[in-house]
């Protein structure tokens, strides 16, 4: 069985480019589709510990603004038509996971060494964030953690005493949700934490175009494309078994960008908020490598070419960082000031009673002090 495509990423985001989403969320959601195909089938082994595929993707839009649901749902309903993949619940608890590991329980073998592995892979598909993640639940947060990490046990004791425990799961995440929902969700203390720090946070503000009725605007050929990413998908989930080997030249790639990451940290990166995330980009950069690897070919080795352009894609995101936490342990006077000075730009040039109108609707306790003043 082969590919129809050299490159499924690139496929998948030619075949959405008819969308109104802009590019760098068509390329996330085509790395978490990738990846819920791969599951805990390969990874890279370090020794003390091991680089898997999964991943916490979080798109971050103000609503209605750049479809971000409608974008993800192109790339998983694809994923659902691939035999074997799990989906787990859309609401977490730890025992809904046990529950639904317990489920996704299978053996495969690595076809290099004919050795049998056991896994239990979930991906959870999550149209409003706060419905899946509650932030004020520390033990939940804990879990999900340790499950990103990737370790080979899963071990939670029960209120009746007893011991839960799964071997070798794969929890796989990509959700949606807002600024407003982050500040008003996420307590400081999380930000650029152990939870905040793993995940991959895509912002978005505008549409890349205006589309009102994208069904005009597909072409006939489209269907055909669904069918062959389908089953390039089900090709990778089938194929693709065993450990993650690197060039030369991307070992000698890696060594002087680890130093150079240390050495030099983003400036717009500040340590108290995301040194945690500073400490974790080297995961996430080869999370995505061994992604990019896998939609380009069959073979597992990672290229410093790989290596690269994964980089890239992380750091491109670090620029609106701070937009995303930028709300966090604001007030709601400094919030609603923000909105209104936001207001005025935009217009330019705003009547006095037009301008108190809109600070009266947002603060009137403040817009009464004002007008005293």
């Amino acid at each position: 069985m082969s590919r129809y495509y050299p490159d499924w990423i690139q496929a998948f985001k030619d075949y959405s480019s008819y969308s109104e989403a802009p590019e760098k969320m068509r390329f996330w959601t085509a790395v978490a589709t990738v990846a819920g195909a791969l599951r805990r089938r390969v990874w890279i082994d370090q020794a003390y510990f091991k680089w898997l595929t999964n991943m916490f993707i979080v798109f971050v839009a103000k609503p209605g603004i750049v479809s971000k649901s409608t974008t993800v749902d192109v790339g998983m309903n694809l994923l659902r038509r691939v035999p074997g993949i799990k989906f787990g619940p859309d609401a977490v608890t730890w025992q809904a996971l046990v529950t639904e590991f317990g489920k996704a329980t299978e053996e495969f073998s690595i076809p290099e060494t004919g050795e049998f592995m056991k896994m239990s892979a979930l991906t959870i598909v999550s149209s409003e964030f706060g419905n899946l993640v509650n932030p004020q639940d520390r033990e939940m947060i804990d879990i999900l953690v340790s499950l990103w990490d990737g370790r080979n046990l899963f071990e939670k004791a029960t209120k009746g005493g007893g011991l839960e425990k799964i071997d070798n799961p794969w929890l796989h995440i990509i959700a949606c949700t807002t600024p407003a929902w982050i500040a008003g969700n996420f307590p400081e203390y999380m930000i650029g934490g152990g939870f905040t720090s793993r995940c991959v946070f895509v912002y978005v503000e505008e549409k890349a175009k205006y589309v009102a009725y994208p069904g005009l605007e597909v072409p006939t050929h489209l269907r055909q494309t669904e069918l062959s990413l389908v089953q390039d998908l089900e090709h990778i989930s089938l194929t693709l078994a065993g450990e993650y080997g690197m060039t030369r030249e991307a070992i000698d790639w890696g060594k002087t960008w680890y130093e150079e990451h240390y050495k030099n940290r983003p400036e717009n990166l500040d340590e108290a908020r995301f040194g945690g995330y500073v400490a974790r980009k080297q995961t996430h950069v080869h999370k995505l490598a061994m992604v990019l690897a896998a939609s380009r070919r069959d073979k597992l080795t990672i290229t410093s070419e790989d290596l690269q352009d994964a980089n890239r894609h992380v750091t491109e995101l670090e620029a609106d960082m701070p937009l995303v936490f930028g709300l966090i342990g604001r007030t709601d006077v400094s919030l609603q000031t923000e909105r209104f000075l936001e207001f005025v730009r935009k217009h330019k040039e705003v009547e006095y009673f037009e301008a108190y109108r809109h600070v009266h609707n947002y603060l009137p306790d403040a817009s009464s002090r004002w007008v005293r003043g």
